[in-house]
């Protein structure tokens, strides 16, 4: 069955729930599903839309007949196939934790995600990634090769035609015009219950403060260093008899889940950027069974 989703951001007023609505009727499309979100802050509304054709009306059709009704509600909007899986580039350097369980996720069908590259700074991934049949591009940066290496890295993302960027414990630092050139669509996980922890060594800080929850962040990238707006967080209980190095075990866990489910948000149009924040709808019905179990 075909299925659409709309995605909807605007100044909130009266009347933009009908007039979305009326359009979808009025086109012969059924809403299964629809969140939204009126920010009274920022004076702002947020909406995603599911939705089946019943007349067999195409995205570009709708896209164009859709531009009367946003206009006077200054509406930004896009219309999306839920069946297309957008494509993305992961990166990663000695951690593998977060990109087997991606690679895992994405065989079985569980991320609505293609794998186009994998880029790392380092070889130790070659192998399962090239078993995978998916690319993979070594390349090295170093404090004098940085933009050439940022080059070599916005080359791979042009040429396979990237939509996302994943920092799956990728330990380098991008540079700010990076960041700018591909804002929103980079998404890194960081070994953090964020804004607590920053840095390099978290958890050692974590064990030194005796703290009983740790977590994991995944967040858009930005130029300024782990402070992006936030998708996804969750935690784990531990206790004051486990050591450092079980912190980083179990943090393992989490981090990889926590990426996982940022990559699922954004890939299924669920995910808004709202100023230094995010509005991250819930999932549709049937949006994480998998095609298969292993």
């Amino acid at each position: 069955m075909t299925k659409y989703c709309l995605t909807v951001t605007c100044p909130s007023r009266r009347g933009i729930v009908a007039a979305i609505s009326t359009f979808l009727t009025d086109k012969t499309c059924n809403i299964t599903d629809a969140s939204q979100f009126d920010d009274q802050e920022t004076g702002y509304f947020f909406m995603r839309v599911s939705f089946t054709p019943e007349n067999g009306s195409d995205l570009a059709a709708l896209a164009e007949g859709f531009a009367e009704i946003a206009e006077p509600f200054g509406m930004t909007y896009e219309f999306h196939d839920e069946s297309r899986k957008m494509k993305v580039a992961i990166m990663v350097s000695r951690f593998g934790h977060c990109l087997n369980d991606l690679l895992y996720r994405v065989r079985i069908g569980a991320l609505p995600v293609e794998v186009v590259a994998v880029i790392s700074n380092h070889m130790d991934y070659q192998k399962p990634v090239v078993n995978a049949d998916i690319p993979f591009h070594c390349i090295k940066v170093t404090k004098d090769n940085k933009p050439q290496a940022e080059a070599a890295i916005m080359k791979v993302v042009e040429e396979t035609g990237a939509e996302l960027i994943v920092l799956a414990r990728y330990m380098q630092i991008l540079s700010d015009e990076m960041c700018q050139k591909m804002s929103g669509r980079i998404i890194n996980i960081h070994h953090s219950f964020l804004p607590s922890f920053k840095g390099a060594n978290p958890y050692k800080q974590a064990f030194e403060r005796g703290v009983k929850l740790i977590g994991a962040t995944s967040h858009y990238v930005t130029a300024d260093l782990d402070e992006g707006p936030i998708i996804e967080q969750d935690i784990v209980r531990i206790t004051h008899a486990q050591s450092a190095a079980d912190y980083v075990s179990l943090g393992r866990d989490v981090e990889s889940q926590v990426l996982a489910r940022a990559i699922h948000a954004h890939a299924h149009h669920r995910v808004f950027l709202n100023g230094n924040k995010t509005v991250v709808f819930p999932a549709s019905p049937g949006s994480y069974s998998s095609e298969r179990m292993g």
